[in-house]
């Protein structure tokens, strides 16, 4: 399947499929017949009940985890919105495909898959306070890289990214999805100082300015403030969705093109669960807004996948939990 136009691509997100009801109905009864009391796993029980849903197995096992990190580059970093120049970018996807970043320890430490795709890093996308940062063309682009990275043997998705200025791009769509003053949804990001935090502050209001227009259409907020990267992930998750493979969000920059996904169609993020929450100002405000409860809260700000990666290993519990434990007629004890 592939799009090529926002209007398909839409078509696409409200035809969705939805999670097996008699998976999980299976997967509930055998978690009431664990050799545990009820309740007694917490979370766990309900993200192994969940996943056997999407995954359309009541006894389902997670072996095959991908994680997909997209990097692209932003026009506003003109602007001076990041404490790193935008050839940092690049230079960290040299990083990634040699292994020694974070998230290549992480992947390793939970037996993920990791692939990298850099989009277009030598061409920026255009300062969003001056014209849209995409054109169609090039969003549906961006959208359809992430798309085809998905792996159709994966059983887990997480994804990641890496771009100079993306947080200012990811308060941009986030404030414009859910209303409120720029400077809610802005924080520092790479950790500018306070005349860089003003800066952001700024370039969001202006870029939400200069797309009034647009706002009340999420995809048309990712293509005018969003970037590659952003869509990319987008298109991802929405892949992972059509494919019935659950999602681990990351961070700020994840959930704020995931959020593009779920306001542009109700429900399309059922397949997702949030990893963590980060040390970025707004995050827990749009996972608010997404009605999303963290695995994890460790004041995390790298981006990369990281969070979702570490979160990899609490959902192989729930599932070795859901899936290895004997029931008490297995195991010969007597039900209480």
């Amino acid at each position: 399947m592939s799009f090529t136009t926002l209007a398909e691509f839409r078509a696409i997100l409200n035809d969705m499929p939805v999670a097996d009801e008699e998976a999980r109905a299976g997967a509930e009864a055998r978690n009431g017949q664990l050799t545990k009391p009820p309740g007694s796993l917490g979370r766990l029980e309900d993200l192994a009940i969940w996943y056997a849903g999407w995954r359309g197995d009541a006894k389902p096992v997670l072996q095959a985890p991908q994680i997909i990190i997209f990097a692209g580059n932003h026009g506003i970093c003109a602007q001076g919105v990041s404490a790193f120049p935008p050839e940092v970018t690049a230079q960290m996807v040299m990083n990634f495909q040699a292994g020694g970043a974070a998230i290549n320890q992480l992947a390793k430490a939970f037996g993920a898959k990791m692939d990298v795709h850099a989009l277009a890093l030598e061409t920026p996308t255009a300062d969003f306070t001056k014209d849209a940062a995409m054109s169609e063309a090039e969003v549906v682009a961006a959208l359809m890289t992430g798309w085809n990275a998905v792996d159709a043997s994966a059983d887990l998705l997480v994804t990641g990214e890496m771009g100079i200025g993306n947080t200012t791009s990811a308060s941009a769509i986030v404030a414009a999805l859910f209303g409120g003053a720029a400077a809610e949804w802005t924080g520092r990001g790479t950790g500018v100082d306070d005349a860089g935090l003003a800066i952001k502050i700024r370039v969001v209001a202006d870029g939400l300015a200069r797309h009034a227009d647009v706002l009340d259409d999420p995809l048309q907020v990712l293509r005018c403030l969003g970037g590659r990267e952003l869509a990319a992930m987008a298109g991802a998750i929405a892949r992972a969705r059509h494919l019935r493979i659950p999602v681990i969000l990351d961070g700020f920059i994840c959930s704020a093109a995931a959020s593009v996904l779920e306001m542009a169609v109700t429900g399309t993020l059922d397949h997702a669960v949030a990893g963590h929450i980060s040390a970025e100002t707004a995050h827990g405000m749009v996972l608010k807004n997404l009605g999303k409860e963290p695995l994890l809260a460790l004041d995390m700000r790298l981006g990369e996948g990281s969070g979702g990666a570490l979160a990899i290993g609490i959902l192989q519990g729930a599932i070795a939990c859901h899936t290895g434990m004997s029931t008490f007629s297995e195991a010969g004890v007597a039900a209480g």
